[in-house]
């Protein structure tokens, strides 16, 4: 009912709160029937009319206080809630300027409607709500369009970093594809050097036998020793690539370190002994059962016990398992062979490189077997080494 002693502005504010839900209807159907607001027709009623509340009663206190300056701020807010809303909805910024065109136009076409009615609102009063009506919506618009093109700058932002992102991932792995490569190359080349060479001595050796048959037992020695080198090598091959190729998951039991540290001990100790080396071993009684994968620890022990023994030609080759800290365990395995020379140490863990001259055989993979099943069990190796003193292989291991 309109209030003969309230300002018609006032008026005209209770008779649009009073209409509300008709003016929405109003504007419901003026969208659904435009042919510029295509997003809409994907909106359910209250996704579409999530803010008009909002925005309608912004129009209402302007009306209420006939000045749009003291209720501009919550305008701006409410804009720029409406503005995100959209934005998520998937409108286009002439979409959303249509949408509340169309409100405006509502409002207006409402005033006319009310002025009928109110003969108290005369032409100031209407040219005042008028403006008040174009400002608020203008505030609304420009608080929307400025939410809606921060949010897809934002938005832009974030995809420019996932591509980024994604650009850098994919330069990593093109270079990691061309070491591995190169790295493949390598391994071709250098087994077929082996090959060869273990073929030249073969065929060296079937020289001598037909050749010079007083020969033959020397000549049967030397391709007894190629042949055990050979063999060497394939086994060495065939266990690198079933490191490198093994692509299922880690299988984790209780391993028993007591168990597995007598177990290499006894298996090792004939060949040290053979070359005439000492086996010196120390258990940490305090080591208890730990979650790992016996076969991969296992492997681990004799391809660094079987480099020591190699690279050994007097003293001592020792193995130790021990406590280090309270969650992890290590195992170090030390010699006092022909050690590591400086310049060779970053290429330790290399595939065929090797610590000594051609006159001590190996495939040089021992260790870069080693670097794959440390990488395999999350277990950190380290090694200290000196010229024709030894070397110490150190790995840390979590329980």
């Amino acid at each position: 009912m309109t209030d003969t002693h309230a300002s018609p502005l006032r008026n005209f504010a209770h008779f649009i709160r009073v209409e509300q839900g008709r003016l929405t209807r109003q504007w419901m159907h003026a969208v659904s029937t435009d042919p510029d607001l295509g997003e809409a027709d994907q909106l359910t009623y209250q996704q579409l009319a999530d803010h008009l509340p909002e925005i309608l009663e912004e129009v209402c206190a302007a009306l209420d206080v006939e000045d749009l300056e003291r209720v501009e701020t919550s305008i701006e807010r409410d804009g720029r809630k409406h503005g995100k809303v959209r934005w998520r909805q998937g409108y286009r910024i002439e979409e959303l300027v249509r949408e509340l065109d169309l409100f405006q136009q509502v409002l207006v076409d409402a005033l006319e409607e009310f002025i009928e009615r109110d003969k108290a609102c005369t032409r100031r009063y209407e040219s005042l709500a008028r403006r008040l009506i174009a400002d608020v919506f203008s505030v609304v618009k420009y608080a929307s369009i400025k939410e809606v093109v921060s949010e897809r700058d934002r938005k832009i932002d974030e995809y420019t970093g996932r591509l980024e992102r994604a650009n850098h991932e994919l330069m990593r792995k093109q270079r990691l594809v061309g070491a591995m490569h190169e790295s493949r190359m390598q391994i071709t080349r250098s087994v077929v050097h082996d090959l060869r060479n273990f073929l030249n001595t073969f065929a060296v050796a079937l020289r001598v036998i037909e050749q010079a048959p007083s020969k033959a037992d020397t000549a049967l020695t030397l391709a007894n020793r190629q042949a055990a080198d050979m063999k060497e090598l394939v086994d060495q091959m065939i266990e690198y690539s079933v490191v490198l190729g093994d692509s299922a998951p880690l299988v984790l039991e209780p391993v028993d370190l007591r168990e597995l540290f007598d177990e290499l001990v006894a298996s090792m100790r004939p060949a040290i002994d053979a070359k005439g080396l000492a086996l010196h071993s120390a258990f940490d009684a305090a080591l208890p059962v730990v979650t790992s994968n016996r076969l991969k620890l296992k492997q681990i022990a004799v391809n660094l016990l079987t480099n020591a023994i190699k690279y050994t030609k007097s003293g001592q080759v020792e193995l130790r398992f021990a406590m280090h800290g309270a969650k992890h365990w290590t195992m170090r395995v030390s010699d006092t062979g022909v050690g590591i020379p400086p310049a060779d140490a970053d290429r330790v863990f290399d595939e065929f490189e090797r610590a000594a001259g051609e006159d001590i055989p190996g495939t040089g993979l021992g260790l870069a077997i080693v670097k794959e099943l440390c990488h395999v069990l999350d277990a950190q190796i380290e090694f200290a080494s000196r010229e024709g003193v030894g070397t110490t292989f150190e790995i840390r291991f979590t329980i």
